[in-house]
């Protein structure tokens, strides 16, 4: 395209339409010529006007203003949320169509008229609303009706219990005695975790074999609730020697039983490190077709190691162990 300067519009000549003596103007017209919108040719379709309110992208669209609060008499959220917008309808698959998205704090969505189901999530915390959109803009609230809940745990004594070695689930209460579903597992200690209002089943594991704490918690909507759980329990260090002061014997597989006749854990390796609650245990290590054991006794926050000595007045019988 050449740009002529406004100075010279004037001087810019339009292609003119050659009209045969004593006819009329051909229908098509020529190469350049100007066409006015309100008379087009034959066969040629009208122009769509873009400013016209059909032809518009956004014509029929109505804007949805969503926010979100933790209750209905708090203030609405500003981070944390994930929106999402489906159409109540179920596709092929039986699914909701997922139509639009939108994370952080209060969402702004531009939708035709219409019926949609809005769900919004704030951490495991979440509400739906079905929401009908008409020929106007439209403010929702939803009400999430949530709470956090921050966990921890220590021993009897007070003291701190190493991170690397505790871990709390969150379960639903079932009342019933059915089954409970899992909602958060593996969490670490002092993490908050968003939840709906409710009681919860709550899981501390203090290492992986039987320092186990159940308690059932309560979350308040707009709240956060700490709770902090007592283990009664001692960090415990496995080795079999030949000699006090020897080095431990590799390829040797432990179990740890205890009064009740039942394993509680089982590992092979030169040292068992391990957590075990409260109580007296028989520790078995096997090594080269070998048996050998020693009773020994769990003192809450007591940590120690614990020597089995590959001695003939500790070897037992297989049998003796069954």
């Amino acid at each position: 395209m050449r740009v002529v300067p406004g100075a010279q519009f004037d001087k810019l000549q339009l292609p003119k339409i050659s009209v045969p003596e004593g006819g009329t103007p051909d229908n098509t017209p020529p190469t350049g010529a100007i066409m006015s919108p309100a008379t087009p040719a034959a066969g040629i379709t009208p122009y769509a006007d873009p400013r016209s309110l059909q032809n518009s992208p956004l014509a029929n669209q109505n804007e949805l203003l969503l926010e979100a609060q933790l209750t209905a008499d708090g203030p609405a959220l500003s981070q944390g949320l994930v929106w999402r917008v489906f159409s109540p309808e179920p596709d092929g698959e039986d699914k909701l169509p997922l139509i639009a998205t939108a994370t952080g704090g209060t969402a702004s969505f531009s939708l035709p008229e219409g019926s949609y189901l809005v769900h919004v999530s704030f951490g495991r915390a979440g509400a739906t609303k079905r929401i009908t959109v008409r020929n106007a803009s439209r403010h929702e609230k939803l009400i999430l009706d949530a709470g956090g809940l921050k966990l921890s745990a220590k021993l009897p004594d007070g003291k701190e219990i190493s991170d690397k070695f505790l871990r709390f689930s969150i379960y639903e209460n079932d009342d019933e005695g059915n089954e409970r579903s899992l909602i958060v597992p593996n969490i670490k200690p002092d993490t908050v975790v968003r939840l709906n209002s409710g009681t919860y089943h709550v899981v501390s594991n203090y290492g992986n074999a039987n320092a186990v704490i159940r308690a059932e918690i309560v979350v308040s909507a707009g709240k956060l609730t700490e709770a902090t759980v007592e283990h009664n329990a001692a960090e415990v260090t496995l080795k079999l020697l030949r000699d006090v002061g020897g080095e431990a014997l590799a390829d040797t597989s432990w179990n740890i039983v205890n009064t009740n006749g039942d394993i509680v854990y089982e590992s092979v390796s030169a040292y068992a490190s391990l957590v075990l609650a409260s109580g007296d245990y028989i520790a078995v290590a096997k090594n080269k077709d070998r048996l050998y054991q020693r009773e020994f006794t769990v003192e809450s926050g007591k940590n120690e190691d614990v020597d089995v000595f590959a001695k003939a007045e500790n070897e037992v019988d297989s049998d003796q162990v069954d």
